[in-house]
């Protein structure tokens, strides 16, 4: 699987009944690559991100994941190859620690959970382990404060930490930086920049300015479909594009999705 892209849509739709949600999705995310995926409210981003995790079946189409077909595989199968993800509502522990919410998500893909009656000790690297996340996140000084007292930049940099325990080659943000002061989200920014280049990430989010001064590549949805996708330069001077974000004028062509 060495020298295959992170993540191929090919074709991916899910209909809930008469709704299109997704709609013939394609798209390709490089091995560590940055990409954005922008749209409306209702384009049918997080119901994609859904698809791609596992928590939804598509209608039809094909997922790939680092070469592998995973398109009826289940969420932990797929987490195993190396994908993870964040959600727009932080889904945390909030009656144990942060340091506790770090270690329960390190040991969750760790084969050592399924041994009976290991000493503690041996769990030694395990606890290196999230320590140095915190310490990577800047939550270093807030390891022994309950997960449902932290302010709300902070838990969002907890969960970004928590997707970053399994050591995920691909890693799936949903709005990490919604509900953000301009201050939480330079930090949450900044955070995001110093992630490892090997990994690649697939960042939903509204804010046009914090989506291209991220991303490489960016994919713009609309009503379900792929309006254009391509560089970023390209994708933010197309005329569809900006009449969907600026209401110029309606889109009434969604063409075939093309590079931009």
């Amino acid at each position: 699987m060495n020298g295959s892209p992170a993540l191929v849509l090919d074709g991916v739709s899910r209909h809930f009944g008469g709704l299109r949600a997704v709609d013939g999705v394609s798209l390709t995310v490089g091995a560590g690559e940055r990409h954005a995926l922008i749209g409306p409210n209702g384009a049918g981003k997080t119901t994609l991100f859904h698809l791609i995790s596992g928590e939804l079946a598509p209608t039809a189409g094909r997922i790939a994941l680092f070469g592998a077909d995973v398109t009826r595989l289940a969420p932990h199968r797929r987490a195993a190859l190396g994908i993870a993800r964040t959600f727009q509502i932080t889904k945390l522990f909030p009656g144990l620690t942060v340091l506790e919410n770090v270690l329960l998500a390190c040991e969750a893909l760790d084969a050592r959970k399924l041994v009976m009656h290991r000493r503690a000790d041996a769990y030694g690297d395990l606890d290196a382990r999230a320590r140095a996340l915190l310490e990577r996140f800047g939550l270093s000084g807030l390891a022994r404060e309950l997960a449902r007292n932290l302010s709300y930049g902070d838990q969002r940099k907890l969960e970004v930490a928590l997707s970053m325990a399994g050591r995920p080659r691909l890693l799936l943000l949903d709005e990490p930086m919604a509900g953000l002061s301009a201050g939480e989200s330079r930090s949450m920014h900044d955070l995001l920049d110093r992630l490892d280049r090997s990994i690649a990430v697939l960042l939903i989010e509204h804010d046009m300015d914090v989506a291209f001064a991220f991303a490489e590549r960016v994919t713009v949805l609309h009503q379900g479909r792929v309006l254009v996708q391509g560089d970023r330069d390209a994708v933010s001077a197309n005329r569809a594009v900006q009449d969907i974000y600026l209401g110029t004028e309606p889109v009434r062509d969604l063409g075939s999705g093309a590079e931009g």
